[in-house]
């Protein structure tokens, strides 16, 4: 491709920071950037015409930990400290969410989060450690009675089949997924970031002046530092990280009248989860069911996992509706061997900020804020 004077001297002239990704990491971090350096030429790089991320793709939970998911953590050798911790960290990342874009814009409801059980083993093992987990969260988040054991009068309510019982989390919620990205990118450009989109980063050279990196149909932008925030896609650029992709396939239905039930939903240990979107059900997950074949960053659909959450749908969460499926996507996540995000130097100019666990929603603002400061303090 051949530039103009005009696009050399202005969108691929040089920058200051460039930040890789436009989702909720990279969107928080070169918003930070920007407001940190006010004089400083803040871009972005994102692949696609819009998010193509998880940021996008996500179910809108704004959740921190069902119960299940936190005891499998600490059954797999992970110490309290660090399953509660990281419980505290998202908890915070929510606030922090809520307070930078507001609870309007981000379409976010109180509806609390629940966690549904069809083995009475499993639900009598959580149920029985209720109490450890409350004073464990009012240790580290300051909210007494986060969890309660649904009474089973409202768990009739919901019209499930073959749920034995359910943990309710109060302080959870969820977001409208689109608003929100819509929210962030327009606070970022707002505040003088720009964006690139159609920008699929191919390789860079360091150098002792910068970075230069190199985009389709031979584009070229140099940095002064780059932060790769690519979260899934990450093995692609950096092979070398702990970063595995994982893709969770996701439907959605038409509306179904008088919808019985409200609030995000977990099941067998957060594999699978579903919640209302107005009289819609929104499901996803079953990545668990072969976890060699979602180990991919491809966006494509398998009949296995499709099968299941039809089966979910049809026999467990709306048994008497049958409702029609009316869309269905993928996201990609971007996982490793531990939940901590990896935020770090990867040379003297280039950093990362990636392996959000699925938990993007959560941690994703306080991950680019951090990053942003690690950057900052380098320059």
């Amino acid at each position: 491709m051949s530039l103009s004077f005009w696009e050399t001297s202005t969108f691929y002239a040089p920058a200051d920071f460039v930040v890789v990704g436009s989702g909720i990491v990279g969107l928080n971090t070169a918003l930070a950037l920007r407001l940190a350096r006010p004089s400083a030429r803040v871009v972005v790089l994102e692949a696609g015409r819009m998010p193509c991320g998880a940021s996008i793709k996500n179910a809108g939970f704004a959740c921190f930990g069902s119960m299940s998911e936190l005891m499998d953590d600490l059954s797999n050798g992970a110490s309290p400290e660090d399953v509660f911790g990281l419980a505290q960290r998202r908890y915070k990342g929510l606030l922090r969410l809520r307070e930078k874009l507001g609870d309007r814009a981000l379409g976010y409801e109180p509806l609390g989060g629940y966690e549904i059980f069809t083995e009475p083993d499993v639900f009598a093992a959580c149920a029985d450690r209720i109490e450890e987990f409350n004073r464990a969260m009012y240790e580290n988040i300051g909210l007494e009675n986060v969890y309660s054991v649904v009474p089973s009068g409202s768990l009739d309510s919901f019209g499930f089949s073959g749920v034995c019982g359910a943990i309710l989390n109060r302080a959870e919620g969820q977001i409208h997924t689109g608003s929100a990205m819509m929210a962030l990118l327009r606070m970022a450009r707002e505040n003088g970031v720009e964006i690139l989109n159609d920008f699929a980063l191919r390789d860079w050279e360091e150098n002792d002046s910068g970075v230069m990196l190199h985009g389709p149909e031979g584009l070229v932008l140099h940095a002064s530092r780059v932060l790769f925030c690519t979260n899934g896609y990450t093995r692609k650029l950096l092979p070398e990280l702990d970063v595995r992709p994982a893709r969770n396939q996701v439907l959605i239905t038409e509306e179904i009248p008088d919808l019985p039930f409200k609030g995000s939903f977990h099941y067998e240990r957060g594999y699978f989860y579903f919640r209302n979107i107005g009289d819609r059900i929104l499901l996803g997950g079953g990545r668990h069911l072969d976890p060699d074949t979602e180990s991919t960053a491809e966006d494509d659909f398998t009949p296995l996992i499709q099968e299941a959450l039809e089966e979910l749908l049809q026999n467990v969460i709306s048994p008497r509706r049958r409702p029609r499926i009316a869309q269905r996507w993928t996201g990609i996540l971007g996982l490793g061997d531990r939940k901590k995000p990896i935020v770090q130097l990867v040379s003297p100019r280039m950093a990362v900020a990636v392996r959000l666990g699925g938990m993007g929603v959560a941690i994703g603002t306080l991950v680019g804020e951090e990053a942003a400061r690690m950057l900052l303090d380098k320059t």
